[in-house]
């Protein structure tokens, strides 16, 4: 007997048919919900990755379209307040969902993960997703997109809880935004065998170095001083330390390189030895790391 076409796999449905193209369905084959309408651009712009991830999935799940200007009856007892509004049955029941666009990175995990790790013929589909949403989250977060980042990072830790890249990003974002609380917290994902990871290392020097600046005080006057006397050294000091305090270790470099341009020997070398527990704290293929050390050189052997 021949496969189902694609086509098959993605078909409308009304508030009188849920029960059998959703509830009942779903006990043989996950099926997501998309609720939308003519009038919703972001639906426009979702239903084809979306479909697309579905018809890649070789049939081990299934979509539903509802249109919900038409039939709002299981929208409304499912609490739909907005739209794009998608959600996932599994033998019989919601088990997952998401309200708005997500990119299609995002979308494909979403489906690999209720198909139960991807399409036939496509091994490694979900790792390739993983890796292409790992390089979105490090670039938001270098771009200081913390939401975005931490997003992307608890999504990739959905499907892989022991990700040590993603948990490590994850505490850094936290870090990053002041909770410093909760990047301990998500450190404590990492299993005791992966405790030794590079990535771990480096946000577990963060944190610390973070702990021990949390004196330096708020950055915006030590900013004002340091501007206001480009030779307060102390000050320009205590301003590294205040953005290594909320995890912006880019600035913190950046003060800490003047300083030593300025006065290297300043305080038994502090700039210098902080700017290595910095670097330590970046890891070293970080490219703060390799510009601070192009700079670095610069300034001592020139």
């Amino acid at each position: 007997m021949a496969a189902p076409a694609p086509d098959a796999w993605i078909k409308d449905a009304t508030d009188q048919s849920f029960m059998a193209d959703v509830v009942e369905a779903s006990r043989a084959t996950p099926v997501i919900v998309d609720f939308w309408a003519p009038w919703c651009g972001p639906c426009r712009q979702l239903s084809p990755p979306l479909e697309k991830a579905v018809k890649a999935a070789g049939g081990k799940v299934r979509l539903v379209k509802i249109n919900i200007d038409e039939n709002p009856a299981i929208a409304g007892q499912l609490g739909v307040r907005s739209i794009p509004a998608v959600y996932a049955f599994d033998r019989g029941r919601p088990v997952d969902g998401f309200v708005g666009l997500l990119p299609e990175s995002q979308l494909k995990m979403f489906v690999d993960r209720l198909a139960g790790g991807g399409a036939p013929g496509d091994a490694g589909g979900a790792e390739e997703a993983i890796a292409e949403l790992l390089a979105q989250a490090d670039e938001s977060l270098a771009l200081g997109d913390l939401g975005g980042a931490a997003q992307a990072y608890a999504t990739i830790l959905s499907v892989d809880p022991e990700h040590v890249k993603a948990i490590a990003g994850l505490a850094r974002a936290y870090l990053a935004s002041g909770d410093a609380a909760r990047a301990e917290e998500t450190l404590s994902l990492v299993p005791d065998d992966k405790k030794s990871a590079p990535e771990i290392v480096s946000v577990r020097t963060a944190l610390d170095l973070a702990a021990q600046a949390a004196e330096a005080g708020d950055a915006a006057p030590l900013l004002a001083a340091v501007e206001k006397n480009p030779n307060d050294h102390q000050a320009r000091f205590d301003l590294a330390n205040a953005y290594v305090a909320r995890g912006d270790l880019a600035k913190a470099v950046d003060q800490l390189l003047i300083l030593i341009e300025k006065d290297r020997a300043w305080n038994e070398e502090a700039a210098r030895k902080q700017l290595l527990k910095v670097f330590e704290a970046a890891g070293p293929t970080s490219d703060i790391v390799k510009a601070g050390r192009r700079r670095l050189s610069a300034i001592l052997f020139s």
